[in-house]
């Protein structure tokens, strides 16, 4: 092929890029311009259905779309027609140059500030007045954030993209911080009272020699559960830890993995931000997080230091959730033996050995963890026995008179009946009302634009593996595929990708070797790419950053109720999802806390949920009743647990509780045409008709969500209502 062949081509491609961005724009701004139609529409007489104020409104934004698109035409085609304007933006740029950081992070606040803190974030919600808000700050922050004699480059237009994905889901970890007393959301209340298990058992009135059982892991205690260490610690405080461990346990994994950047500060700092972005689209338990911020730190240590920490991180895993015992040690075989360079297509016999070491070490933390631990302690109590008991002529104890049992704390059939024990919902790996567009396409347009950039790496030769390498990364990410996607159809699961948790990060890992393999010379080099490498890593910055833009708003506001539904054509105002007024907070507040008082003395008193009025001290002086809590009761209900749930009928028949606060109960039964359809049958069936044919509702408030319930007077037969297995 010619110079002048491949110039021709270059230049047909460059051309059909432009073409097709300017088509993507015009659809953008159109219907940009139907998203204002709808919040115009409707708000007075004046031409129509608008007000004068709306009407005006409207048509001014429609011809800023025009003549943004106009723009965006001539940028592509003829950037002479702008003269003097950029050098002159240049110039100004030199000039503020002290100032220039200010600017940056006006830009950066702007589009949070105005969703997150304002009305407007409520009625501007569509997805494309949003897309063109980022586009102008992101524009804006590509030409501030570099001085320079040109405009803006890709580097620092890919830097911009970054910045604002990563403030967007910065700031919508945020959005539920609060002194708001009620839970939001179905189970966050009672996720801070499971977290408060840990550190604040001192809390409650219940005996501190009885187990409380959580659905919760210990890993997820541990984090969520640390500001309970402080005396006094109350919701807000709480809740805004809890969004502090959806955002640090990212980013330190991020600055673990790309160390080798350790002397490029800037790109060291940018692709921990990446990795904070590219993980939330899980979103992953901070737990996961953590063990594969631990494998990062140990690759490439000293095995005296590697192999036993490996062996722990393997355990905590275990113990977080089962279905991550083998992942610490598979991630660090991976980084091993994929991340060190060969000549002459071999690999040296050190790093098999040292691969497979660390790689089994982690598989026997995992499988054999809670052997080796409880083991430990035995010899520990035993030693310590010893050196305290008196000296007898009988001849001495061996060191450990009975040895915890060889068998595994888990195994792979243990494993496989958890996994099967719920009903597998296949269905929601495509398009369905719990999963959207369907589980299988979310995942591929999560990790598209990564998979595509790490096979251009890998073809142009700039990443070489050998192919027991490629196999070293390939096969593990399979398994964690395969698991994942299981794991996602168990009746529960399905609404995002958080059980594909392992595979991300493997991703992530695999993306850490291929960077620091021969990637960041390419990385640095970024302006000298193709047209399309660089549309791929648009996407890759951009496709985290449109969920976080998408979710932020306000809950607040609810003093605007009546304009605000105006504004969005919603025919209720409970459709807006904003936290109620805090009078009426205070008003539902003060009857809960008098009709505990009232019912206290005759008889115990069950919450099943908002536990968290127990933790955070709204209701005091109750005794705790562990039992009955409403996620150990879905979780009971979705695997059809009937010996469990004879308890509860029991209790219920014999009126136990004086009073039970949950959510309101209601008894539709849906079908997988609904949002969790089937988990909301399983819980009328096993709790809801049960409950309402021994109890009744006193007070039902569906503004926060919660039901007061008490015990029906006379005789009553409720076999009918029970499910069949139970009677």
């Amino acid at each position: 092929m010619t110079a002048e062949t491949q110039k021709d081509r270059t230049s047909i491609g460059v051309q059909a890029a432009r073409l097709l961005l300017a088509v993507v724009f015009a659809y953008i701004l159109v219907y940009a311009c139907q998203e204002f139609y709808t919040i115009a529409w409707g708000t007075g007489v004046w031409l129509g259905e608008f007000s004068l104020k709306w009407g005006i409104g409207f048509f001014g934004f429609v011809l800023f779309c025009i003549l943004t698109w106009v723009a965006a035409i001539l940028i592509m085609w003829k950037p002479a027609a702008f003269g003097e304007l950029p050098y002159r933006i240049v110039s100004f740029r030199w000039k503020i140059d002290a100032l220039r950081w200010i600017v940056v992070i006006l830009l950066l606040a702007f589009p949070v500030w105005l969703l997150q803190f304002t009305p407007w974030g409520i009625v501007f919600s569509g997805l494309y007045i949003r897309l063109i808000l980022w586009v102008y700050v992101a524009i804006g922050l590509a030409v501030f954030l570099k001085p320079g004699e040109r405009l803006m480059t890709w580097s620092t237009f890919l830097a911009a993209l970054l910045l604002t994905s990563t403030v967007f889901s910065l700031a919508i970890a945020f959005v539920n911080v609060s002194d708001y007393p009620f839970s939001i959301g179905w189970s966050e209340g009672n996720r801070m009272w499971d977290y408060s298990l840990f550190f604040g058992r001192y809390l409650y009135d219940y005996p501190l020699n009885k187990e409380i059982f959580s659905t919760t892991d210990a890993g997820r205690q541990l984090v969520g559960g640390l500001p309970f260490i402080i005396p006094g610690v109350t919701i807000s405080m709480e809740r805004f830890w809890a969004a502090l461990t959806t955002i640090l346990p990212y980013m330190l994994l991020g600055f673990a993995a790309f160390r080798f950047t350790a002397k490029e500060k800037k790109m060291r700092f940018m692709l921990s931000f990446w990795t904070f972005i590219f993980l939330k689209q899980g979103p992953i338990h901070p737990p996961l997080v953590l063990c594969a911020f631990v494998v990062a730190l140990l690759w490439r240590s000293p095995n005296w230091l590697a192999i036993p920490l490996v062996i722990v991180t393997g355990y905590l895993a275990e113990e977080s959730r089962y279905t991550w015992m083998f992942a610490p040690g598979m991630w660090l075989a991976m980084l091993e033996f994929s991340g060190t360079r060969w000549r002459y297509g071999q690999l040296p016999a050190a790093t098999w050995w040292r691969a497979i070491t660390l790689g089994l070490a982690g598989v026997i933390g995992g499988f054999y963890g809670k052997a080796i631990f409880e083991w430990g302690q035995l010899a520990v109590e035993r030693i310590v026995s010893l050196q305290t008991s008196p000296a007898v002529s009988a001849p001495a104890a061996p060191l450990v008179s009975v040895a915890p049992s060889v068998a595994p704390s888990v195994s792979v059939a243990s494993v496989a009946s958890s996994i099967t024990e719920h009903p597998l919902l296949w269905y929601r790996l495509f398009p369905s009302a719990t999963s959207g567009i369907g589980i299988i396409f979310t995942l591929l347009i999560a990790i598209a634009p990564t998979i595509l950039l790490l096979i251009y790496l890998s073809s142009t030769r700039k990443w070489i593996l050998n192919i027991w390498q490629k196999l070293a990364i390939i096969l593990p990410l399979l398994a964690f595929l395969i698991v994942g996607l299981i794991v996602s159809t168990k009746i529960g699961g399905g609404g995002d990708l958080h059980n594909l948790d392992m595979f991300l990060i493997g991703i992530l890992f695999t993306a850490v070797i291929a960077l620091e393999d021969g990637g960041r010379k390419w990385l640095r080099e970024i302006d000298t790419s193709s047209l399309w490498v660089k549309g791929v890593l648009v996407m890759l910055l951009v496709i985290p950053g449109i969920q976080s833009l998408s979710g932020l708003r306000s809950n607040r506001f609810a003093e605007n109720t009546t304009w605000l539904v105006t504004l969005t054509d919603v025919s209720n105002g409970k459709f807006l999802e904003l936290l109620p007024a805090r009078d009426e907070v205070d008003d539902i507040m003060r009857t809960i806390q008098q009709e505990v008082a009232k019912s206290k003395s005759n008889g115990e008193i069950l919450f099943m949920d908002q536990r968290q009025l127990l933790t955070f001290g709204y209701v005091k002086d109750i005794p705790l009743v562990p039992e009955y809590e409403k996620k150990v009761l879905m979780n009971a209900a979705m695997g059809a647990d009937a010996s469990y749930f004879q308890g509860l009928y029991s209790d219920l028949a014999a009126r136990r509780f004086s009073l039970i606060i949950s959510e309101p109960l209601r008894a539709p039964i849906k079908d997988s045409s609904y949002q969790f359809g089937e988990e909301n049958n399983a819980w009328v069936k096993w709790v809801v008709e049960p409950v309402l044919c021994y109890y009744e509702p006193i007070e039902t408030y569906k503004n926060v969500q919660i039901q007061l319930l008490v015990p029906k007077q006379g005789d009553l037969d409720c076999s009918s209502e029970l499910p069949a297995q139970t009677k």
